[in-house]
């Protein structure tokens, strides 16, 4: 056995027997060897550039291995495939496997930024938030949930890190963000608490230190409706108003909200507006702007 062998064969112990042809050669092995040694039975050649050592387990993991390898750098399992590594409810590894292959991946310009990556079982994976908004584009609302709520059970992912990957995401394109959302936003109601982005707005006002609201008070009234508003602070005119991440907008919708804040502003109210982007993106900003507003109060 050469030096080359012992190399590549330390490199295969950790990947379930699989290298690639880019590590056969960093071991020091040529095309010529490989193919030799293929030929003696000594390895299987699972693709243009992948490989594997005869007698090694040849399951669905070390075909997944395989693959990835042969395929080259860079590349992440994503999908149905990354739900099942990361152990989703309802997902086990088969056949057929799903990866993502940025694009212009030789001049290696990615599209999976840092934060939408992890390794699962020495393997390059879609993160569980990103697999998430994967599965959104191909499961209906039920298993979507089902998939969420085992993430969030198992501690793969927070409702803040998902609020947070839809905003940064949401100008991408990437179609299933409005049902991952309906989704976790569904997930939030049946905890029977408030909307999550006003529980993220009173998380960031408590701890700025700053004092209370109340919450979901009907201040007005426009036409023949109440309006209720979202935040209100004691003592003062400051209104705040959270705007949810809407992805479609009717014109009546926005002739009601028009209607609720000149009503509001007519009853002597400051109201302030702050968006999903803001409250999940730009909390700094948030936390400035309600306490400017209180002083002035």
């Amino acid at each position: 056995m050469t030096s080359g062998d012992r190399r590549i064969a330390a490199v295969a112990t950790g990947q379930l027997g699989v290298f690639s042809r880019a590590q056969a050669h960093d071991a020091g092995l040529s095309d010529r060897q490989l193919r030799r040694r293929v030929q003696s039975g000594t390895l299987v050649q699972t693709g243009p550039n992948g490989f594997r050592y005869a007698g090694s387990p040849d399951t669905f993991s070390s075909e997944l291995h395989a693959l990835v390898h042969d395929v080259g750098e860079p590349v992440f399992v994503s999908g149905p495939t990354a739900a099942a590594l990361h152990g989703f409810d309802g997902f086990r590894l088969r056949r057929p496997y799903h990866l993502l292959v940025p694009a212009n991946r030789h001049h290696r310009t990615d599209t999976v930024e840092p934060i939408d990556r992890c390794e699962v079982d020495r393997l390059p994976v879609t993160s569980a938030v990103r697999t998430l908004v994967e599965l959104a584009r191909i499961l209906d609302g039920a298993r979507l949930t089902t998939c969420l709520d085992s993430a969030l059970r198992d501690g793969l992912v927070s409702e803040s890190l998902v609020h947070r990957r839809i905003a940064a995401l949401r100008g991408s394109g990437r179609y299933g963000l409005p049902a991952l959302l309906r989704a976790l936003v569904g997930e939030t109601v049946t905890r029977g608490g408030e909307s999550w982005l006003e529980r993220e707005y009173l998380r960031l006002i408590h701890d700025a230190g700053l004092p209370r609201p109340d919450t979901q008070v009907v201040l007005s009234r426009a036409g023949d409706q109440l309006v209720r508003v979202d935040c209100r602070f004691p003592g003062t005119t400051v209104v705040v108003e959270l705007l949810g991440y809407r992805f479609h907008r009717s014109r009546s919708q926005m002739t009601r909200d028009a209607e609720r804040m000149n009503a509001l502003i007519a009853d002597g109210f400051r109201v302030y507006q702050f968006t999903y982007e803001h409250v999940t993106l730009r909390a700094d900003q948030v936390v400035a702007v309600t306490r400017s507003a209180l002083r002035r109060a």
